[in-house]
């Protein structure tokens, strides 16, 4: 288990609530919804085995307009947890049988996004001893006359002859090679030197680099395949020998290709196989955004593939069932799922009972105010107005907001969506970049120091935001 999914389980749910609220601003009902899901995670780690077979993640249902902070609430929850998470757009899916993805792909993506989150861990892990590795291995190409090591790649020929059934003569044992000198020992460690203070960092070397021998061929037109993530290069890849492809880097670029390499040696791949598939099933979240767009009775407009025959699709998955991939079956009983839904036009009501009585929790996210506004532009550790300061730092302008000149552009972004579409907390990103255009575009040739006030967002944006025409358009 990681660090940060130890972490977690000393976190109370006040706690948990507490650090989604360093991102994101008000919702306390969702961040309360959530942040018990993920308590209860850990208090069923701790049943008994009987018991905790019987114990199912409680799915959550997220009712709210765009823009309010579903999806950063289930992101944020993720990243805190160190569990594998993805989001989805439940629109994307067709139902079993037509053109499409199938609803199973989301498990498998999910399955991809633990392998990642694991292969990351074990890299960091083994870092330092796979970069002697790689300094072992950029010595040889540097100073190849100081004794270049034996290859250790095996005689592809010998490979394929033993996966055909072929008898190859045997080879004789090569002698081991003699101890280096104290010459070449010396001369090793003063290119070792050299590496690490950078003295080789504008040099290009000449490297062999490993490719797969057979490098995204699908098993198109076998039924299933596709569909379950069957790769040909996945099914031969531990047959078929590594092709070995010449190319001309930088020393620190055949560096990182070199420790890439040795750490992957280092890793043990099925521990990781299976490391991922247990934080999957036991970890992982869903975020199934956009289900309000599947919403629909059969009563009302006939059935359709990619309305109520994608809720069907849906609905084993969320139940639990196991879905394969090729990394192995996977069973969804105690993955979290967050289904999520601006429900303008249709209701919760309009989804199949047997899905609604899969998301037991229902949350409201309420439309953001002046005052949310406020707080998100200044508040967060991701602000906005933040990330501008350090964006135009970098060309030497200092760029500083005054309280009246917020109030102003919490105002006028409150006012465009009351007369536009309201897309929450994203119209901040489409008032702050207007605001901010002329100062982007000339901070190359004018640094100093700018100041946003209340009179500059008026002379801006004022007119822009009083023509209701021109808003839908610009803002």
């Amino acid at each position: 288990m990681s660090a940060i999914v130890e972490d977690i389980e000393t976190l109370t749910p006040r706690q948990i609530v507490a650090e989604l609220d360093k991102y994101i601003v008000g919702q306390s009902a969702a961040k309360r919804a959530v942040a018990i899901a993920l308590r209860n995670r850990y208090r069923r780690s701790h049943l008994p085995e009987e018991m905790r077979q019987e114990v199912i993640p409680k799915n959550i249902l997220m009712i709210g307009p765009t823009g309010v902070g579903k999806t950063e609430i289930a992101r944020r929850l993720a990243a805190l947890a160190g569990a594998p998470f993805i989001k989805v757009e439940a629109t994307k899916y067709t139902e079993v049988g037509y053109v499409g993805r199938d609803v199973e792909s989301m498990i498998r993506d999910l399955v991809e996004a633990g392998i990642r989150m694991v292969r990351e861990e074990r890299t960091e892990e083994v870092r330092e001893v796979a970069d002697r590795q790689a300094v072992e291995r950029l010595i040889d190409v540097l100073a190849p006359e100081t004794a270049p090591r034996q290859s250790s790649i095996p005689n592809p020929f010998q490979a394929l002859g033993s996966i055909f059934g072929g008898a190859m003569a045997p080879q004789p044992p090569q002698p081991p090679p003699p101890p280096p000198g104290p010459e070449v020992r010396e001369a090793r460690e003063r290119v070792r030197a050299e590496i690490e203070r950078g003295f080789y960092d504008v040099r290009l070397v000449e490297i062999e680099v490993e490719e797969s021998a057979a490098p995204g061929l699908m098993l198109g037109g076998i039924p299933g395949m596709e569909a379950q993530g069957m790769d040909m290069s996945e099914m031969l890849g531990g047959l078929l020998p590594k092709r070995r492809v010449k190319k001309r880097v930088t020393v620190p670029e055949a560096r990182r290709i070199f420790a890439e390499e040795e750490a992957r040696k280092l890793i043990d791949q099925d521990a990781v196989k299976r490391e991922a598939i247990r934080r999957v099933q036991e970890h992982g979240i869903v975020f199934i955004d956009e289900i309000d767009k599947v919403a629909g009775r059969e009563g009302t407009r006939g059935p359709d593939v990619s309305r109520e025959g994608v809720q069907r699709d849906i609905l084993p998955i969320v139940e639990g069932s196991t879905v394969n991939t090729k990394y192995g079956p996977v069973k969804t009983d105690y993955i979290l799922f967050i289904a999520a839904g601006a429900f303008h036009v249709s209701k919760p009501s309009d989804l199949i009972p047997e899905l609604q009585g899969r998301f037991p929790l229902r949350v409201e996210l309420s439309s953001l105010g002046v005052e949310d506004f406020k707080t998100i532009l200044t508040q967060p550790r991701n602000a906005l107005t933040e990330q501008y300061r350090a964006l135009l730092a970098v060309e030497g302008v200092t760029l500083g907001f005054t309280p009246d000149g917020i109030e102003a552009l919490a105002q006028i972004a409150m006012e465009v969506n009351e007369q536009t579409e309201n897309i929450g907390a994203r119209r901040l990103h489409t008032v702050l970049e207007r605001l901010l255009e002329d100062v982007s575009f000339e901070a190359p040739e004018s640094a100093g120091e700018v100041t946003i006030d209340a009179a500059y967002v008026r002379e801006k944006l004022e007119k822009i935001a009083a023509n209701v025409d021109l808003s839908n358009y610009i803002l």
